[in-house]
């Protein structure tokens, strides 16, 4: 029987994913991507959609009305207060370096003037204005780094291939038309990356729609990810598949969780050595959900970016728009906690490599022999840091001719601080030979 279980779960992925044995090699262009992105260390995702117009959340059409029905609020959506030259300068205040945006998500909505249907927000909406062009150009103007959301999966279209969510939207799960459906992604995905300038990553999602399939179901990977890289050469590809990366992925995305945990079910899979992204909520939902006023508060966020570069990794915090195109003002305000923090730490942050150890109290990071000691939880006035190499010097960073005092020992140093810290980080800086 495990021989067995073991046969059916190869055959499984190499269906699934159709990249067994799919020779992907990066190009200069893709490397050259990958170093900038992780250089970058913190985005922004942005969750929008007439998802908005319910106000419960980008997952609403999963859960009973028909797509039918739900398609009607195309016609009321008219966010007359979005301004995408607000929105970039808010997330570039916050020390944000990329924005990742939801051109379309499960419900089929495409948030910019795709010919491939008039279910979108030029065709579709009295707004008749191309979102996604305004923020592309917002970006560029504000020197925020462009990635595209698209998803895999569709709740309206019947040629979209039956899965195991979007029962009850009343699709017809006899009319799949796979060969059709792919045709409509490709001629989509073409369009996003012809004409809204550069874009650095595509963001796909939707691939354990068919997780649960008896027969596994084959996505056909290798020529979408081709096409991509064909279209635009720097352009990186993620998947928020829940799997260790595939062939032809340059980033390995992990949801609501720090890499190498799993607090949420969603990434139990093994670390790869590509470029490392993890995606939260500033709240509980990705999409507008006018109950969800638990917003995590500043110290938090900045821990869990910390912690996430500390890591090796990017953190995209996402945010869900209004319908009528604000920015929650919790979150705005979020966004300049969040930079003003940045402008005295981000030297800590951007371009620097992760901890090489655990603690319980913090982690580090570092950029050449400068290791930035950031103590988080602290119970205690001497910290030991298991750093490795001759420290030579140690001083709070915030205040470089403040020195810090320190015993050497056998396997690292214990700081020996003045006072408990009362700062959301309170970072020391060490020369190291």
């Amino acid at each position: 029987m495990k021989r067995i279980a073991t046969a059916l779960l190869s055959a499984f992925f190499v269906c699934a994913g159709s990249l067994s044995g799919y020779a992907y090699t990066p190009t200069e262009e893709v490397k050259k991507s990958q170093k900038e992105f992780a250089s970058d260390r913190f985005g922004i995702f942005i969750h929008w959609g007439i998802y908005s117009m319910f106000a419960q959340g980008e997952w609403y059409l999963n859960y009973g009305p028909k797509a039918e029905e739900y398609a009607k609020a195309a016609r009321g959506f008219y966010p007359a207060d979005f301004n995408a030259d607000e929105w970039a300068k808010a997330i570039k205040g916050s020390g944000a370096r990329y924005v990742c945006f939801t051109t379309r998500h499960h419900d089929s909505f495409s948030m910019w003037h795709t010919k491939q249907s008039d279910y979108n927000i030029v065709d579709g909406t009295p707004f008749k204005r191309d979102v996604l062009r305004e923020l592309a150009d917002a970006c560029r103007d504000n020197d925020l780094k462009l990635h595209l959301y698209y998803s895999h999966l569709d709740w309206t279209r019947d040629d979209y291939p039956w899965g195991r969510t979007g029962h009850t939207t009343g699709r017809d799960s006899l009319r799949s038309d796979w060969p059709r459906y792919r045709e409509f992604m490709d001629n989509q995905l073409t369009e996003l990356l012809t004409e809204y300038g550069p874009i650095r990553a595509v963001w796909f999602d939707g691939w354990w729609d068919h997780d649960e399939d008896k027969v596994p179901f084959d996505w056909q990977l290798e020529e979408q990810y081709e096409l991509v890289h064909k279209l635009q050469p720097s352009c990186l590809v993620g998947n928020n598949h829940h799997q260790t990366p595939f062939p032809g992925e340059d980033i390995q995305i992990f949801e609501r969780d720090l890499p190498g945990e799993n607090t949420a079910g969603l990434s139990g899979q093994d670390i790869s050595r590509l470029p490392l992204e993890t995606c939260n909520t500033m709240n509980g939902m990705w999409g507008y959900k006018v109950v969800d006023t638990n917003y995590k508060d500043t110290r938090t966020l900045i821990h869990y970016l910390v912690k996430t570069a500390g890591l090796g990794a990017n953190l995209l915090l996402n945010i869900g728009p209004q319908p009528n195109g604000e920015l929650p003002a919790v979150a705005r305000q979020r966004l300049k906690d969040i930079g003003e923090w940045m402008q005295v730490y981000g030297e800590t942050i951007y371009g620097t490599e992760g901890s090489e150890f655990k603690a319980d109290w913090g982690t580090s990071t570092r950029l050449g022999d400068r290791t930035f000691v950031h103590i988080l939880t602290p119970d205690a006035t001497d910290i030991f840091v298991p750093v490795k190499g001759k420290v030579k010097s140690a001083v709070v960073f915030a205040d470089k001719g403040r020195k810090v005092k320190y015993t050497k020992k056998k396997d690292g140093i214990v700081l020996h601080l003045e006072e408990m810290p009362a700062d959301i980080d309170f970072v020391v800086e060490l020369k190291t030979a």
